[in-house]
């Protein structure tokens, strides 16, 4: 399946739609996007309008990867740094691909869109994100050139007994 991505895609209603059904999706299996399965879009739209917000602001930025129809099958938030000493880099938030999708290419792909976002803002020089131990989620990074530069033990909590190390890994842009 082909997708296109682009970078800050008009927010409609469709679109709207369209990623909380992408983050139920996702998360309902597994990925690792803020959320336990069970969820329901309604309990991801107070995050959605969090990052919606952020984007009217002017604070965050969208890469969004969609089918021919226009179905929402992939995404990553991009956020800007408002400090200073930190404004020539930024952090990367919620990628996501449709699970029908994994392993087929459009993962690395929409890594690519967030690569070719990042190097379109002016002084952006690097990327930093985050990721959930456990998931092996950080070696498809490492693939798509990050490496891991942090990480706190049993930072994120999925369960009573279930704590997961926060790795936060960077990757300079050249």
């Amino acid at each position: 399946m082909s997708v296109r991505y682009d970078l800050d895609p008009s927010v409609t209603p469709e679109l709207r739609d369209g990623l909380l059904t992408l983050w139920a999706d996702v998360s309902n299996a597994g990925g690792a996007v803020g959320f336990v399965p069970p969820v329901t879009p309604e309990e991801i739209r107070p995050d959605l309008l969090r990052h919606l917000t952020a984007m009217a602001e002017g604070r965050e930025r969208l890469v969004v990867g969609r089918d021919a129809d226009g179905r929402v099958l992939a995404t990553a938030f991009l956020a800007l740094n408002s400090h200073r000493l930190m404004r020539h880099w930024l952090w990367v938030y919620t990628v996501m691909v449709h699970p029908s999708l994994q392993g087929q290419g459009a993962g690395r792909a929409l890594m690519d869109a967030v690569d070719d976002a990042a190097r379109s803002i002016d002084g952006i020089t690097g990327i930093r994100l985050t990721c959930r131990g456990g998931t092996g989620i950080s070696r498809f990074y490492a693939a798509c050139g990050y490496k891991e530069v942090g990480r706190v033990p049993g930072a994120i909590k999925v369960a009573d007994d279930d704590f997961r190390d926060d790795i936060t890994m960077w990757r300079e842009l050249h």
